[in-house]
């Protein structure tokens, strides 16, 4: 890894005010619902780790150590002596296929059903996969399994990794504002059971012992140009989106990567051990650039949905941005349940913040992913 240039702290007080701004922000669009989905079988970690013979302690200890209880996967098969079999490059590209098109659609029915809304209003659908690639896109698969309109507007957004779903909540939305009471949908399905190498070295083990399954999926419908945009009869906390801000941490461009293993013959993921301080140093120079213009402050914002992308990032989030344990309950919740599930992690805390029934009119939330670039992205909404 590349000397990482860490960005200087501003040291400006924030200004002194007495809550949030008075006039609403305008909004790009409105969150209509969310849905997920997993692969069929969880398991612990002492699980995993014995599924497929692990004995080395240190790594170990790196499993156990990892605030993961459970995860979803979809382990190599048995043979004959109960030995997990070696998966070549095909195999797993034949894994991702067949797991995120089943995720997707199933995180996509589950999405609808919370808003109310068939497969015949979807206009537009923009699908995030980091796990496999696909030629023709997931988009067109989805389409195709689940029967929808052929006509349907579509992107794939391909290899961008855990900070992708951001990316595509802001193409999503940029075309739901272009098309005012059209329904547009973002799934993120990534099948990481599909991206794993197994051998001893600790390279393989920090990515084996932290990926799981899963899908989820976003509902969003835009207003008309220069109006508010519209209340959703019959749907319940859904939120407008305000704004986004991105930083790409270009000394650190190669800290996360998803590259050719030569002497695995197939594509190996890599998280440098210093990422979780990179990302964490620079998370307060995105975040205060996503409020800046806004009247808002750290602390005007009530809700917090992290990228579940590990213990230790979580911490220095916390850390840098002065947020509590609290504040990230349904980051470090999910990083618990299903571990690190790329793309689609925020959603997942998203949903469980609504199942809280806890937000209040008014209220805002900042969301944040971060990966390969390495790259923090965020969006700021309204209830």
């Amino acid at each position: 890894m590349t000397t990482t240039l860490l960005p200087p702290r501003s040291g400006a007080p924030e200004p002194d005010r007495a809550g949030p701004p008075a006039s609403p922000l305008p909004g790009i669009a409105r969150i209509l619902g969310v849905g997920t989905a997993v692969s069929d079988r969880s398991y612990s970690q002492t699980d995993v780790l014995e599924a497929l013979d692990i004995t080395d302690p240190k790594i170990r200890q790196l499993f156990l150590n990892s605030a993961i209880d459970r995860r979803y996967l979809t382990l190599p098969p048995q043979g004959s002596d109960g030995v997990r079999l070696p998966e070549a490059q095909g195999d797993l590209l034949d894994k991702h296929k067949a797991l995120a098109v089943d995720m997707g659609a199933r995180a996509l029915q589950a999405c609808l059903k919370d808003v109310g809304a068939d497969l015949a209003d979807v206009r537009y659908l923009c699908v995030v996969t980091s796990t496999g690639f696909l030629t023709p896109g997931l988009s067109a698969l989805l389409i195709r399994e689940l029967g929808m309109d052929r006509h349907c507007s579509r992107v794939d957004v391909v290899g961008m990794g855990c900070n992708a779903g951001l990316n595509a909540l802001n193409a999503v939305t940029g075309w739901a504002s272009a098309h005012p009471g059209e329904l547009a949908v973002m799934v993120c399905a990534e099948a990481c059971s599909a991206a794993y190498a197994y051998d001893a070295t600790m390279r393989t083990a920090v990515v084996n012992s932290l990926f799981g399954d899963g899908a989820a999926a976003l509902a969003l419908v835009g207003g008309q140009a220069g109006q508010s945009v519209p209340e959703a009869p019959g749907v319940q906390q859904a939120p407008r989106v305000l704004k986004f801000a991105s930083c790409v941490i270009t000394d650190a461009l190669d800290a996360m990567r998803y590259d050719w293993d030569r002497e695995q013959n197939r594509f190996s993921f890599y998280l440098d051990p210093h990422i979780p301080y990179v990302v964490g140093a620079h998370a307060e120079l995105v975040s205060d650039r996503l409020l800046a213009g806004t009247g808002l402050r750290r602390s005007d914002i009530s809700h917090w949905l992290v990228h579940s992308g590990g213990k230790k990032v979580i911490d220095a989030v916390m850390v840098n941005l002065g947020v509590t344990r609290h504040d990230v309950r349904h980051t470090t919740g999910v990083l618990r349940d299903y571990g690190n599930l790329s793309s689609g992690s925020f959603l997942f805390s998203y949903e469980r913040l609504l199942a809280e029934d806890v937000v209040n009119p008014g209220e805002y939330g900042v969301l944040m992913t971060m990966g390969p670039g390495s790259t923090i992205e965020t969006a700021l909404i309204q209830w």
